[in-house]
């Protein structure tokens, strides 16, 4: 995926567990592990609008563009 996700590291940097910002944000564990695992297709603005709150973070210290462009059909 051309768009890595590191929502662990912050995560560990806030000590916070998955479960904890799961209720925070009103998402279920099973979506925010698809999501921290980078098998998440897409994302509501709204929900990383609430991960950004209470993580106390930036889009860009969460979502990262690798460089690559994915499913370029193309070539």
């Amino acid at each position: 995926m051309a768009i890595r996700v590191h929502l662990e590291e912050i995560l560990k940097k806030r000590n916070m567990t998955s479960k904890e910002l799961c209720g925070l944000i009103g998402i279920t564990e099973a979506n925010l592990s698809i999501l921290r695992s980078g098998k998440a297709k897409g994302i509501r603005f709204s929900t990383i609008n609430k991960i950004c709150y209470y993580l106390q973070c930036d889009v860009g210290d969460i979502l990262k563009f690798d460089g690559n462009l994915e499913g370029n059909d193309e070539n």
